[in-house]
């Protein structure tokens, strides 16, 4: 006979399922928000020198004189930071979960039937994590830039993206996060209730549409100054 605890785990299992996909899918929210703004901001960068930078300092010193500099700059990366490591560990703690409940993996034809981004998701998400790293280092802090940290924001994007070599470490970087959006903003209109079988087409459009010009924007920057529009 079945103990009454072994039936109420599969509930446990689908409730954990399910709280944690709800993680993935709002932090995934909260960072997209984020990267539209970030890339609105970069495009500031064809307004000219003057412009970027006074872009750059007023980041650090939203809030002032109410609070001292970069107060509300750093507690948006705490933020960002948390939000980021809790949609890691959502993102690992769901596969292994997956994993452990098909220890012998899908069936042939279903694994075909995987979209290639979402079959990427996961060490597409490395990746880009690691990107992020490789950016914060080299244009936020300029100790990876070809200028150094001494140069102002708009001379350490200009000296890196004036590399080819660099510019397209942020081209395969982007376009990988563009893949990564693009399942992403499916699965969280799946999660959240959104999406349904009628409405699945328009979805899936919509994903892939939000990425393209979401990348989009942030690529035009390092073509423009790899090609000498800016500089």
């Amino acid at each position: 006979m079945t103990q009454p605890g072994q039936r109420r785990t599969p509930k446990v299992a689908k409730t954990n399922s399910v709280a944690k996909k709800a993680v993935v899918a709002v932090t995934g929210i909260i960072m997209v928000l984020y990267l539209i703004a970030h890339m609105i901001g970069n495009l500031k960068v064809f307004a000219g020198r003057e412009s970027f930078n006074g872009y750059s300092e007023w980041i650090r010193t939203i809030g002032e004189p109410a609070v001292p500099a970069q107060t509300t700059l750093t507690i948006i990366r705490i933020v960002l930071l948390t939000v980021v490591i809790a949609h890691a560990w959502a993102v690992i703690s769901l596969w292994r979960q997956a994993k452990r409940a098909r220890p012998h993996g899908y069936v042939t034809k279903k694994a075909v039937a995987q979209s290639y981004a979402s079959r990427t998701m996961r060490w597409g998400g490395v990746i880009v994590g690691l990107f992020i790293v490789y950016h914060i280092l080299d244009l936020t802090m300029g100790v990876a830039n070809p200028e150094g940290p001494d140069g102002t924001p708009y001379d350490r994007l200009i000296a890196g993206f004036s590399n080819p070599l660099i510019t397209a470490v942020y081209v395969l970087a982007l376009v990988l996060l563009g893949m990564h959006l693009r399942h992403g903003i499916w699965s969280a209109t799946q999660t959240l209730g959104q999406s349904n079988k009628r409405r699945e087409k328009t979805v899936n459009l919509f994903a892939l549409v939000f990425s393209v010009v979401l990348i989009g924007g942030f690529l035009v920057v390092p073509f423009s100054v790899l090609f000498g529009l800016v500089g």
